[in-house]
């Protein structure tokens, strides 16, 4: 279950992490039935780490720095995932509520009131089991009431739209704001 895009290049190695993979390399040749113990493993290779002298460094930190300039050419070339999240615009007509949203705004306060300290969850519960228990009859008020506000709506967006004040691939529009002295 890979997390993020599967495309994105591999992260930039530092010049520890390409000593512990050496490290690991020459393990595995020396011993190559033997499984490795991380912990100790690891615990093995920052002692080492820490003893080297700059000279010795000096090859893993070239390593870490060939690394860094593909990580970066990489990086160039990725561009990320399209799609990601549209700005909204503040001007823009807001989605009319449902009937049940409608039937929840009506009687949350009603709940509260007579439920004192109940929790945002519970107010939820209760007002999905009202709704569930009411007959079609019932439901119809708020659903002929949610019906008109998406008319409303589809004709605010249709207006919206034609006026020219959002354009979907750009975003919104900008304003000219005049200088106030």
């Amino acid at each position: 279950m890979a997390k993020g895009d599967p495309k994105k290049p591999k992260g930039k190695m530092s010049a520890y992490a390409f000593f512990v993979q050496t490290c690991r390399e020459e393990h595995k040749k020396k011993n190559p039935e033997v499984p490795v113990n991380f912990a100790e493993f690891s615990k093995k290779c920052s002692e080492r780490w820490k003893t080297m002298s700059g000279k010795e460094k000096s090859k893993f930190d070239e390593m870490a720095k060939a690394d860094k300039v593909r990580y970066d050419r990489e990086m160039k070339d990725y561009g990320p995932a399209k799609g990601g999240k549209k700005k909204k615009d503040p001007n823009a007509p807001k989605r009319p509520p449902s009937g049940f949203f409608l039937f929840c705004s009506e009687f949350r306060p009603k709940i509260k009131s007579t439920n004192p300290g109940i929790s945002i969850g519970d107010v939820a519960k209760k007002l999905g089991e009202m709704w569930n228990n009411l007959s079609d009859s019932e439901k119809q008020p708020y659903n002929n009431k949610a019906a008109k506000l998406k008319e409303k709506y589809e004709k605010d967006v249709a207006d919206y739209k034609s006026k020219g004040k959002f354009d979907g691939a750009k975003g919104p529009a900008k304003v000219a704001r005049k200088k106030v002295e």
